[in-house]
């Protein structure tokens, strides 16, 4: 139950910011919150994450109903596995996943407002759905390099068995 909790929360705070930035800011209003590098911006986006397939919005909906099947399914059967960064991982994937869902499926839009600037490159404006996703992403790979290194170091645990 912890990691739909988890996933819940992923997905009231990024309902809750998204709620602020369409309510109380214009579009396309800008807000520097650290000089030009961290700069909060209205933004909306009928894309996937940095504008790709704009205006495609049955298909993300449907792609986003079998994630999220596929993401609840493999959550049941990896939630009382002895490492937990997995479970944790597919939570945060998992409320983000349902969150920018939401907009899509209410707005056929995502509202997106972290903005980051690197001198004069501007990153694709994201929001906490997004940040969500790409941490719960990372953690997965994490955690499959940590697997494989466990199943390294049980094979050569049994193998040095073997051999005495």
């Amino acid at each position: 139950m912890v990691y739909y909790i988890l996933a819940f929360i992923v997905f009231l705070v990024d309902q809750g910011t998204k709620y602020l930035i369409a309510t109380r800011m214009e579009l396309r209003e800008e807000i520097p919150v650290i000089g030009n590098f961290f700069v909060i911006t209205s933004h909306r986006n009928s894309g996937a994450a940095f504008g790709i397939l704009q205006d495609q919005r049955w298909f993300f909906i449907v792609v986003t109903i079998i994630v999220v099947v596929a993401l609840i399914w493999y959550l049941q059967k990896v939630k009382d596995t002895p490492h937990k960064l997995l479970p944790v991982a597919l939570s945060l994937v998992l409320g983000g996943a349902i969150g920018n869902f939401l907009d899509r499926a209410l707005t056929g839009e995502v509202v997106d407002f972290v903005q980051l600037n690197f001198g004069s490159y501007t990153f694709p404006i994201f929001n906490i759905a997004d940040s969500a996703i790409c941490i719960g992403v990372a953690l997965i790979i994490v955690e499959t390099l940590l697997e494989g290194r466990r199943e390294k170091a049980a094979a050569k645990i049994e193998g040095n068995e073997h051999h005495e």
